[in-house]
């Protein structure tokens, strides 16, 4: 972390922290049809309050979300096994949502979540992953360095009307 970013950090409260990681998500899930403000810090994060109404996402039907629980002592590796998925997800069909590592708290979980429009783009995704050279290396270089010690996966869908709405103009902040 460089020090412009350590200031940053230092300057906001918990909840404005978790505040920019839920829209930081909301923006990588929706992309351009979520219009956000400037931060209030203008630090170029994106705002607290989304101005949008838009509940369903018709792009994204089911999100894999993964749960890990890793070494805390290998969060570097980890970080690599992350971003090493950033352009093979993609390619291999699933849309990356992100992958998060823990910031504050437990040191021992992380979390991946890639989205699909249905199971059957999952399962297809699946086969262009295991044929995939790279993806193959990225999961044996992990396993070899026990990087992850457990996994979960689950699937989850959008509950419409309750996801991305936005908050009265003047009500929440």
């Amino acid at each position: 972390m460089q020090l412009d970013e350590q200031q940053i950090t230092a300057d906001i409260t918990r909840k404005e922290f978790f505040a920019r990681c839920r829209d930081g998500l909301l923006l990588l899930l929706f992309g351009d049809r979520v219009s956000v403000s400037a931060s209030a810090l203008g630090m170029g994060y994106p705002a607290s309050l989304l101005t949008t109404a838009h509940t369903i996402n018709k792009d994204m039907t089911i999100t894999c979300f993964i749960r890990y629980e890793i070494d805390p002592y290998q969060r570097e590796a980890f970080k690599e096994y992350a971003e090493n998925w950033g352009h093979i997800i993609p390619r291999c069909g699933g849309r990356l949502v992100g992958y998060f590592l823990p910031y504050e708290g437990t040191n021992n979980v992380a979390w991946g979540l890639i989205a699909f429009d249905s199971l059957a783009s999952y399962e297809a995704y699946r086969k262009k992953l295991k044929a995939d050279p790279e993806a193959r290396r990225n999961f044996e270089t992990a396993v070899a360095k026990r990087v992850i010690l457990r996994e979960e996966r689950t699937f989850v869908e959008v509950v419409d009307g309750t996801f991305n709405v936005s908050a009265a103009p003047g009500q929440a902040k």
